[in-house]
């Protein structure tokens, strides 16, 4: 209660769930139906290298959960809550749909595990989980997520749920997802390390990593998939080579494997 109370201090009369809209936001925004975008960052400067519909509207799908494990990971550092404070799974949080680790309501899952699942396997009951536990309710948490994208120059973001789940109102750009991950990496180094995971187990279950390319392509060690119907398949991946790291962001791919293929030509070209 005390979490909710100080996320949801946080929120001004313009940043309610009503009124998160900026000009270029409102009610009749829509993205386009897998639509496609591509951006390529320079980490180090935030220089954008190429860029194909950088800030055309799209649905973020499970991009989205970078901002959650942002405000988790920021709850952690500002001492609101350890890594090993448990979190209550919901009702609602529990009947998810997958991607998800299965709970049953009342259940818990520990910080340090709800961030490794969100961040390996992007586990939509435990989005929710984090969400409630933080901000009373998922609404409340995603007026903070918002209004945190708007601190962090991402102009054409507006979330409405933790996970990424399909809602017309939850858009964003490939200029503001890669504003996102920059942010992501450069202010919790400690946590990066849970991005390179390719497969973690919780309750004796192995969950592989959704990212396809850890393992596989030289110098990638992050950062999130998503998909949804209307999305297509995304990728946000960085990747490190001879000291320079960039950001790519591969948005509404017809297929993951397209999707994955796109993206490491991209590494590849300017790493």
């Amino acid at each position: 209660m005390l979490l909710a109370a100080t996320l949801a201090g946080c929120q001004t009369a313009e940043l309610s769930p009503a009124g998160l809209g900026i000009a270029t936001l409102n009610d009749q925004s829509v993205a386009e139906i897998r639509g496609r975008s591509v951006l390529v960052m320079d980490y180090q400067s935030g220089r954008i290298l190429e860029a194909e519909k950088p800030d055309a509207l799209r649905y973020p799908a499970s991009l989205s959960k970078m901002m959650t494990l942002y405000l988790l990971f920021e709850a952690v550092d500002t001492g609101r809550i350890s890594l090993d404070t448990e979190l209550v799974v919901s009702a609602e949080a529990a009947s998810e749909p997958p991607s998800k680790l299965g709970f049953k309501p009342g259940e818990t899952i520990s910080v340090r595990d709800a961030a490794q699942a969100l961040a390996t396997k992007s586990a939509n009951d435990v989005a929710v989980a984090v969400a409630e536990n933080l901000g009373g309710t998922q609404e409340n948490f995603a007026a903070v997520m918002t209004a945190k994208a708007r601190s962090l120059g991402m102009r054409n973001t507006r979330f409405v749920n933790a996970s990424g789940l399909p809602d017309p109102r939850q858009i964003s750009t490939a200029r503001d997802m890669a504003i996102l991950a920059r942010a992501l990496i450069s202010r919790n180094q400690r946590y990066m390390p849970m991005f390179r995971v390719t497969e973690f187990s919780f309750k004796g279950r192995t969950f592989r990593a959704t990212n396809k390319l850890l393992g596989k392509v030289d110098g990638v060690d992050g950062l999130k998939t998503g998909y949804i119907r209307d999305s297509g398949f995304h990728l946000v991946a960085t990747a490190t080579r001879g000291g320079r790291r960039i950001v790519v962001v591969v948005m509404g791919g017809q297929t993951g494997a397209v999707r994955n293929a796109e993206a490491t030509a991209l590494i590849d070209k300017y790493l």
